[in-house]
């Protein structure tokens, strides 16, 4: 793949500015070093840099002597590399959670990078793998869509920039670098579900009909999840209003009584709510006729014309240690820790103090701000400026539901499935 091939590829995923700073996930595979590389010619013809980012799962003996290799080949070729250890346990679902940590250990190390933009390896090959194993698990049209060339989560906007590429042109790209890969042995075995079907399918090269019509396939079912998502946030926009104090006010009437109403209430109940996933469309569709219940950790009722929906108050999650990143309940995230021996919970009854701090907002969203704790002391309501600007700001809090993004993310069920 040339230079300018890979340019056209990045193009519409921008604009990223002078000078951006990427990061990029990298094995050690041939096709996330055929990123590492083409990504490392991209930005540095635009004045950036690029870090690589090598996750040492530590499941096998010999990892770390690998992640140690491929971050000195890469610093061999000048690409800045840091290498995650994770030490992941053995046990059941080890594919799952190896991947669930893996994403979440590399959003992280954005993040502390001020790397707004990280790069993923997934090619033509891997999209129609994804397509068949959700399709074998039930997924609906959402899942079916597969992987997004771009999402956006907290810490980074996620890029897949190779994901249209079939495998062979990737290999191709570290062979003329005169690199050798890391063959992962893992990615072998059969016993694992992706590679039985990767087995299946029998085009190592990508090139073959099968994987060109599943990933074709995919394709069309992402525009389709694309004009699903717009119209959610478009109902998003016209109906509710969600506040960084973690409640929704909702107009009932622009909200309607739709498919659409039904994915946008359900969309705000996660938010809410704090969980990793919307509650079952049904339920969500009954709750919408009631105008007024509890559901998935959230309490919807009625204030005037309007509807509140707020965290159900019996739900709300225990204390935490309040250190850098900890989330608590599934809706807010402590950007740093500003002092040792504190923990971070539900302000709870004594929110009934703060009123005249927020006098507009009900008692049940009050008791359920986070607040930081010394030794069951109160320290800091951050978000309602306790007890002053200078204390509150060694402790920042954000709103930032454990499931991701209201609108503009993948089905996330079909997601951490695979």
């Amino acid at each position: 793949m040339s230079e300018a091939g890979f340019a056209a590829l990045m193009a519409p995923l921008g604009p990223f500015g002078p000078a951006p700073r990427l990061a990029a996930g990298v094995s050690g595979g041939p096709h996330s070093l055929a990123l590492a590389l083409l990504a490392d010619r991209w930005v540095r013809a635009r004045g950036g840099s690029l870090l690589a980012l090598i996750v040492d799962h530590g499941l096998r003996p010999e990892s770390a002597a690998e992640a140690a290799g491929v971050a000195a080949m890469l610093a061999a070729r000048g690409i800045a590399a840091r290498i995650l250890a994770l030490g992941l346990p053995a046990g059941p679902r080890l594919q799952e959670r190896a991947r669930a940590a893996r994403h979440a250990a590399l959003l992280e190390a954005c993040q502390a990078a001020g790397a707004p933009w990280l790069l993923l390896g997934h090619h033509r090959a891997d999209q129609a793998e994804t397509l068949l194993f959700r399709a074998l698990r039930g997924s609906g049209e959402g899942g079916l869509a597969a992987m997004a060339v771009l999402r956006a989560e907290a810490a980074a906007l996620v890029l897949r920039p190779l994901l249209g590429v079939p495998p062979a042109r990737l290999e191709a790209v570290v062979a003329d670098a005169g690199l050798a890969p890391v063959r992962d042995p893992s990615n072998r075995d059969p016993r694992f579900a992706r590679i039985a079907l990767r087995a299946a399918l029998d085009d190592p090269a990508g090139t073959g009909l099968p994987v060109a019509a599943l990933a074709e396939a995919a394709s069309a079912f992402g525009l389709r999840r694309a004009q699903a998502e717009a119209a959610l946030a478009t109902r998003l926009a016209e109906a509710a209003r969600l506040f960084p104090t973690g409640h929704a006010e909702i107009d009932p009437a622009a909200l309607g009584a739709d498919a659409v109403a039904v994915a946008a209430l359900g969309a705000l109940l996660r938010a809410v709510g704090g969980g990793g996933f919307p509650p079952a469309a049904a339920a969500v569709a009954a709750l919408l006729r009631r105008g007024a219940g509890t559901l998935a950790g959230a309490w919807l009722r009625p204030r005037g014309a309007r509807w509140l929906l707020l965290r159900e108050p019996s739900g709300l999650a225990p204390p935490v240690p309040a250190v850098a990143g900890a989330r608590w309940d599934g809706r807010f995230r402590l950007l740093r820790a500003g002092a040792p021996g504190h923990d971070l919970g539900a302000l709870g009854p004594e929110g009934a103090a703060f009123r005249h701090l927020a006098p507009g907002l009900p008692a049940a969203v009050l008791a359920a701000l986070p607040a930081i704790r010394q030794h069951a002391v109160l320290a800091a309501v951050p978000l309602l400026g306790y007890p002053d600007g200078q204390r509150c700001a060694e402790f920042p809090l954000v709103f930032s539901p454990a499931g991701g993004a209201v609108t503009g993310a993948e089905d996330r069920r079909s997601r951490m499935a695979h």
